[in-house]
């Protein structure tokens, strides 16, 4: 996420609207696209040949794919940046279909994929797939990756994989035995060259890595004259191949792979293409028309014997990071691997299969990342990731992927049934507090507390739920009556939401508790919206502590209690200005752990430079240096005293310590008095508040630390507006040079997210 476009970008991007520069076609095609295309092409050789090899199909299968995947996908596709070819991510399923139905069957299911995939765009319904849970997005990749790893470790060591994962891991170790010496040297010196690759200096990186490992084994293996199994080319590459064979029956097997192919395609691409909306500042993708493109490039490949074609992040970043500035880039690329293949065909066929197997070794390794591990675990979502990686190796990719959806599914139900329920016993006086999710699954359980409580007992229930439905309503309602016949008192108290009495007056809710309402209420309590704010004396303020002990810190001490044991991570570093109506947590959704904070008059950022003590400095390092903020957050408001301070000039409150600290703020009212951002609003003291925090993201960019993470696509700066009256927050967006609603299509313009992993 960037606040603003500046030269630093890791992201070259071609026109930046805030400039207001128009760049003529020819000229960003020349200077962008051109060397752009040929990075990516360098990198779509290898891989291309890589996974035909893995996918048990022809090697020029591959190279078909990468054409038409680069040509009609980057035509006609919804993202002008996204680049598309044969993917790691549907190399188990190709393989498998190639091994039960044959080479030419598996054309025609790709075809019939491709029609599947322009229905699906025509449709209208591409966003949908981004609901599959990111934990099984992950888990089906990390498994793809395990097992061509597994696969391909047996042709580095020289030996002939088998067509399952749990084959491949048991002989193993007998493959290691018995080694084959030229093509294991090979393929190992392939994946060391693969591994130092990423730690030599970032001006030789500038060359892709497969390239510099395939070229350097190649070499050595035509030096040394090795004799090993190396790539076999048809001898006439124009030759049209044979037609895709039409099935004879058994259209039951045909049917579910051709869906699976169609969905794990189109659901790999559309990842990949909002993946690449956040890596630059130009037009979003439209995700039903990518579909569409998608799907008449796998029409058009299987119809000419290339393997299914998917969007492809690797390249695609790739072709961005490089300079891309419009969809000619993804075409050329294309057209450069067709050029190659017609006319230097025979130096492909000096490329040792070992040398191809120790590259996808080295890719699927990578498909397993230790960050998606660690965001998971943070997020409790770990099991379905790893059931989700042992389904796809042990069983197939599709089973994986609905057993992972199934325990996805199953741990939601159980989320949101969750309950926690205490009893405390106080003399004749019993204390019953029930939190979570009062469902029908919670039943059981609220009885056999209920009934243990002896008839008679004076009892006072707390309930803090979210949600309640008329199984446990009933639950409840049946208990209290029963009890309070028998001569009990029964006085249900409840926290933040009007379930239980909703549903005794016959209006019973329907919608669940959302994480703000919820919030806003532990924060607000259950003061009425039309109640004026009290004035908050000494009095009130420990009264507030006092309802907090006894209504509130229940419910969140187990989550303090792990921030105190595992101590803090939070995502971003959030600097914002002092006043009192100013709340991040209220209109962030965020709660205990996830913002490290910094607050001061007029949300100020000293400049790396400024003499004397910097407490905001030190902040900035820490989070960064030590926490590891992802991002940092500068959010101005409307009705800033600082800043109606600064406009005033001469007023008293601008001498002594405050009339010192403003003066980190007076090259922002200069900015304003040269107009050089625009703004929506027409209140000067709101506008020189959102000049304000484009100025401070500039004076973060004076850090070194801040200015190298940020170079490095580690860290991303963000700037907000808080609009207190009309309780709105404004994005800035650089691409606009505005602040702006936010909305779900707009989001990529500004927000950046970690670099994309190595999707081959």
């Amino acid at each position: 996420m960037q606040a603003q476009a500046t030269t630093s970008d890791p992201v070259p991007v071609a026109d930046r609207p805030a400039t207001g520069e128009s760049v003529p076609l020819l000229q960003q095609i020349l200077r962008g696209d051109l060397p752009a295309s040929l990075v990516v092409f360098l990198i779509a050789i290898p891989l291309s040949l890589g996974i035909a090899v893995a996918s048990g199909a022809p090697v020029l299968a591959g190279l078909i794919a990468g054409v038409v995947g680069g040509i009609v996908a980057g035509a006609l596709g919804g993202s002008i940046y996204q680049v598309s070819g044969p993917a790691a991510g549907l190399t188990v399923l190709v393989f498998g279909t190639i091994q039960q139905f044959g080479w030419q069957l598996t054309c025609f299911i790709t075809i019939l994929a491709g029609l599947v995939q322009i229905g699906f765009g025509a449709s209208r319904i591409a966003r949908a797939a981004l609901a599959i849970s990111p934990a099984v997005v992950h888990g089906m990749l990390a498994g793809i990756g395990i097992t061509i790893a597994l696969a391909q470790l047996h042709i580095v060591l020289g030996g002939t994989p088998e067509s399952h994962a749990w084959k491949n891991l048991r002989d193993l170790p007998g493959q290691i035995a018995d080694l084959h010496g030229p093509a294991t040297l090979l393929g190992l010196v392939t994946i060391g060259l693969l591994i130092i690759w990423q730690y030599v200096p970032k001006m030789l990186r500038v060359i892709p890595g497969p390239l510099v490992a395939v070229v350097v084994t190649t070499a050595i293996a035509a030096l040394g004259n090795l004799s090993v199994k190396r790539i076999d080319l048809p001898e006439n590459l124009y030759q049209m191949p044979s037609l895709p064979a039409l099935p004879t029956g058994n259209w039951g097997p045909i049917a579910v792979a051709v869906l699976t192919i169609a969905i794990i395609a189109s659901v790999e691409s559309l990842l990949s293409a909002v993946a690449v909306d956040k890596l630059h500042s130009g037009p979003r993708a439209n995700l039903d028309r990518e579909l569409v493109g998608q799907g008449v490039a796998n029409t058009l490949s299987g119809f000419l014997g290339g393997l299914p074609v998917t969007g492809v992040i690797v390249r695609s970043s790739t072709n961005v990071a490089a300079g891309a500035r419009t969809r000619a880039s993804a075409i050329l690329h294309g057209i450069w691997i067709l050029l190659f293949v017609s006319l230097l065909g025979g130096m492909i066929e000096q490329i040792p299969l070992a040398v191809l197997a120790g590259l996808l070794v080295f890719v699927g390794i990578r498909l397993v990342k230790p960050e998606d591990i660690r965001e998971l675990t943070h997020h409790r979502e770990i099991v379905v990731y790893v059931i989700t990686v042992v389904g796809v190796v042990f069983l197939n990719l599709l089973e994986g992927v609905l057993l992972g959806i199934a325990v996805a599914l199953v741990m939601l139900v159980f989320r949101l049934s969750r309950m926690v329920l205490r009893t405390d016993h106080r003399g004749d006086r019993y204390l019953v507090r029930v939190e979570g999710s009062l469902t029908f699954l919670s039943v059981p359980n609220l009885n056999r507390e209920l009934s243990a409580i002896p008839p008679g007992a004076k009892v006072d229930i707390d309930l803090a739920v979210d949600f309640m439905d008329h199984a446990a309503f009933e639950a409840l309602h049946g208990w209290r009556m029963t009890h309070e016949k028998l001569g009990g008192t029964v006085d249900i108290d409840e926290k933040h939401e009007q379930w239980y009495e909703s549903a005794v007056s016959g209006t019973p809710r329907r919608d669940k508790t959302t994480p703000v309402s919820a919030l806003s209420a532990m924060i607000f309590g259950r003061k009425s919206p039309n109640e004026p704010s009290k004035p908050l004396d000494a009095r009130v303020l420990i009264e507030g502590i006092r309802d907090f002990q006894q209504n509130s810190a229940a419910a969140v001490r187990p989550l303090l209690s792990q921030l105190a044991r595992n101590g803090q991570f939070p995502t971003a570093l959030f600097i914002t200005c002092s006043d009192s109506r100013v709340v991040p947590y209220l209109f962030t959704a965020s709660g205990p752990g996830d913002l490290f904070k910094v607050r001061n008059i007029g949300n100020l950022v000293p400049p790396y430079a400024a003499e004397g003590e910097n407490s905001v400095g030190a902040a900035i390092e820490y989070a960064v240096g030590v926490l590891g903020v992802r991002s940092i957050v500068i959010c101005g408001h409307s009705h800033c005293g600082a800043m109606k301070a600064l406009l005033a000039g001469g007023e008293p409150t601008t001498q002594g310590h405050l009339g010192g600290w403003l003066r980190h703020a007076e090259r922002s009212l200069a900015r304003f008095n040269a107009g050089i951002i625009p703004s929506d609003s027409d209140h000067a003291v709101n506008q020189l508040a959102q000049v304000n925090v484009i100025e401070q993201i500039e004076n973060l960019r004076t850090y070194p630390i801040v200015r190298q993470y940020e170079s490095d696509a580690r860290l991303t700066l963000i700037g907000l507006f808080f609009d207190i009256e009309e309780a709105e927050v404004l994005l800035f967006n650089r691409n606009t040079a505005r602040f702006e609603n936010i909305s779900a299509e707009e989001i990529g313009l500004t927000i950046r997210p970690e670099p994309a992993g190595n999707l081959a």
